[in-house]
């Protein structure tokens, strides 16, 4: 699939509402509103709520694997990570945070296309992942893709405008492509 591919994808199901929710986030629609809103006070409680969330897949086995992949991740061992997040991935397919670490894991152990791939499918099972954005975002400006890494960016910080290093990324792109047609 290429880049642009990737961005279509995310940005449709942004747009469009088009959805695969994972179970565990249904329901939160009041928590994604909150957090979107800019001038909400309550946004750090609405945010820690949708996270936590997304670290249940319904399964505490699971949820084991999730926990040893991002303490390998933390712990820089992005081998190991990558192993227990594969195995995740492989049993809990439709879980999106699974995707969404070991896309964290590829990315840290400098693998773009996998971390991609992985990527794409956090997105498709939960578009509103505001770091599965974030992270396509690096990655693409990683890769020199500035435009698209920009549009990237600003729909994560749609979803959630208390991202400091996503504003500042956005601030950083849009100066650098002043001048240049978007």
């Amino acid at each position: 699939m290429t880049i642009n591919k990737y961005i279509v994808a995310a940005l449709s199901a942004l747009i469009l509402g088009v959805s695969s929710v994972h179970a565990e986030t249904a329901g939160l629609e009041r928590y994604f509103d909150e957090l979107a809103d800019p001038d909400y006070a309550g946004w750090e409680r609405a945010q820690a709520d949708i996270e936590r969330a997304w670290s249940r897949s319904g399964s505490a086995a699971m949820d084991l694997l999730l926990q040893r992949g991002e303490t390998a991740l933390d712990e820089g061992d992005t081998d190991a990570a990558i192993e227990h997040l594969t195995a995740l991935t492989d049993h809990a397919p439709d879980f999106p945070e699974g995707w969404n670490a070991r896309a964290s894991a590829w990315f840290m152990a400098g693998a773009f296309g996998p971390a991609l791939d992985d990527i794409a499918h956090t997105l498709a099972l939960e578009p509103r992942h505001w770091g599965a954005l974030a992270g396509l975002g690096m990655i693409l400006e990683e890769m020199g893709q500035e435009e698209k890494a920009l549009a990237a960016f600003r729909a994560s910080f749609a979803l959630n405008p208390h991202q400091q290093d996503v504003k500042d990324a956005i601030g950083r792109l849009e100066k650098a492509l002043a001048g240049v047609a978007l």
